[in-house]
């Protein structure tokens, strides 16, 4: 057994040869824009339990700073896509796919919820295309699973 640590090759930074793709900066816009949502219905939340009179105030304080601190995900992940950044597109990704359940649950209230939503439903839809498409996949410099190197 040998002590010697194996090198491993330096990731290659993404191909930067030209302006970023349409596609990625609407990716980018719909993530930005559901933390945005994120954020004011965890300060509206917070802001209530705090100053208003909620049923349960403690419910009210602790449910808006986790909305503020999920938040952050999907802002992260904006400012990584606009950036370029390959492991931004996790993120987004994932956001996305907590907002399909969310959006559905949304969908089965008999409320004024039921537009949140189908809005919900259409950015997390048409954000998760915007993020698989292959001129996103490209701009962000992520390869294929058959495009792997021989790291030899």
């Amino acid at each position: 057994m040998s002590t010697e640590r194996k090198s491993t090759p330096e990731a290659p930074e993404p191909p930067v040869s030209g302006p970023r793709p349409g596609r990625l900066t609407a990716a980018a816009a719909l993530c930005a824009l559901e933390g945005l949502a994120l954020l004011a219905g965890g300060v509206y939340m917070l802001v209530m339990g705090l100053a208003g009179t909620p049923d349960n105030p403690r419910q009210a304080e602790t449910g808006g700073i986790t909305l503020i601190v999920l938040a952050l995900l999907p802002l992260l992940a904006a400012r990584g896509l606009m950036k370029l950044r390959r492991w931004s597109r996790g993120p987004a990704i994932i956001t996305q796919i907590m907002a399909l359940p969310v959006a559905w649950q949304l969908l089965q209230a008999d409320s004024a919820a039921i537009p949140a939503g189908i809005v919900l439903a259409i950015v997390a839809v048409a954000s998760l295309v915007l993020l698989i498409n292959p001129a996103t996949t490209e701009a962000l410099g992520i390869r294929g699973p058959g495009n792997v190197q021989d790291q030899k």
